[in-house]
């Protein structure tokens, strides 16, 4: 019984622990999934189709919820241990996806049977998050040596090639972004990060002139720049959205009352464009409100990677942070037509059952780690 007790002590969240718990952090992302839960009812007209999405996000909820409270009893320091299973079963899983997952709207990219699917390309960016911090950490002191990063990249260019091929545009960018941050965190040399920087400039305009982004994915960045030229398919959405958000004024149309999302005039008002919803039901007010909501999760999330005592704590922290942020801006920005339409969903807020498990479990890696930035000597 000794042995077992001490074998799973790194799993257990002492009381004293439970005092430095961020119940701020939990309650600003609990206000949010509910927050989103109404308007997900409100997207599918209400009625049946409102019911069932907002029971299959419950679900999804509970579950995001038992993940978060078991990442924060995890002691962050045994993830040394754990970082390289995690990682090639990542891998694992994205491989699957290409051999054997299923399709929609011409992508590939969910595992499962009948009703109940996964999206692994979300649960990625909770598992590089870790295995990134673990590599970081034991490379701390030659992280300013190009070769290093050179290293990094190798390590986390495997599974963006594995998520862009599915396509999935959307991820690969935000695996790219926690890369780059915790990079950065970790003390690379500026200059490094510049070359880097502009390496993906010129390998974007490759990528462009060589055919390997989809016409759709050309579209779309065209659109961003000229909404006007094809206002009928890809311009469709942003136009719709803001007419949506624009027409919603200071207060808002009322909930169930909003006419572009009720009519069904703007595409994926569930899910990528959920924002719509709110900026046209509840006005300037309702947009506001989410946003604090936001900005008290992103606050925590800064909070957290500052006062953290050890590095790896505070990695962990930087990525999860560029991850919200990055998604968040990136999401409200394309409904509002200030940035180019990517697929990237608004985190415990869109419909989708894995972007919610993902995000919930990010809130629980902070959470775990907030609770044991001093170390704590009885």
């Amino acid at each position: 019984m000794l042995a077992y007790g001490c074998s799973v002590n790194w799993i257990a969240m002492d009381r004293r622990e439970l005092r430095h718990f961020d119940f701020t952090l939990i309650a600003c992302a609990l206000a949010i999934i509910a927050y989103g839960l109404l308007t997900i009812y409100s997207a599918g007209k209400g009625g049946d189709q409102g019911v069932s999405r907002v029971t299959k996000q419950v679900i999804w909820a509970v579950l995001g919820i038992a993940t978060m409270l078991i990442m924060s009893s995890l002691d962050h320091k045994a993830y040394p241990r754990l970082a390289g299973r995690l990682y090639y079963a990542n891998l694992v899983l994205l491989l699957a996806v290409l051999a054997i997952g299923r399709s929609a709207k011409g992508a590939q990219r969910w595992l499962g049977a009948g009703p109940v699917t996964i999206q692994p390309s979300e649960l990625a960016k909770v598992a590089l998050i870790i295995c990134l911090a673990v590599f970081f950490v034991k490379r701390i002191h030659q992280i300013r040596e190009f070769p290093v990063v050179l290293q990094s990249f190798a390590y986390i260019g495997l599974p963006i090639l594995l998520i862009f091929k599915q396509p999935d545009l959307g991820t690969a960018l935000v695996l790219l972004v926690i890369w780059f941050a915790m990079l950065f965190l970790a003390g690379a040399k500026l200059r490094h990060l510049c070359a880097f920087a502009l390496a993906g400039v010129l390998l974007f305009a490759a990528m462009w002139h060589t055919g390997i982004l989809r016409p759709y994915q050309k579209q779309r960045l065209a659109t961003f720049l000229n909404p006007e030229s094809d206002p009928r398919a890809t311009g469709y959405h942003v136009r719709q959205s803001k007419i949506a958000i624009g027409s919603g004024k200071f207060l808002g149309k009322g909930y169930l009352h909003g006419t572009q999302s009720q009519l069904r005039f703007i595409p994926e008002q569930h899910t990528d464009f959920i924002f719509t919803v709110v900026g046209e039901e509840f006005g300037f007010v309702g947009g506001a409100v989410l946003l604090l909501l936001y900005l008290g999760l992103l606050y925590r999330c800064a909070a957290i990677m500052t006062i953290a005592e050890d590095p790896l704590g505070r990695l962990i922290a930087a990525g999860a942070l560029s991850m919200f942020f990055f998604q968040i801006v990136v999401n409200l920005g394309m409904t509002m037509g200030v940035m180019p339409v990517t697929g990237v969903p608004l985190p415990m807020f869109s419909y989708g059952g894995s972007s919610l498990l993902a995000s919930l479990a990010s809130v629980g890696l902070l959470a775990g780690v907030y609770s044991r930035r001093h170390k704590i000597n009885f």
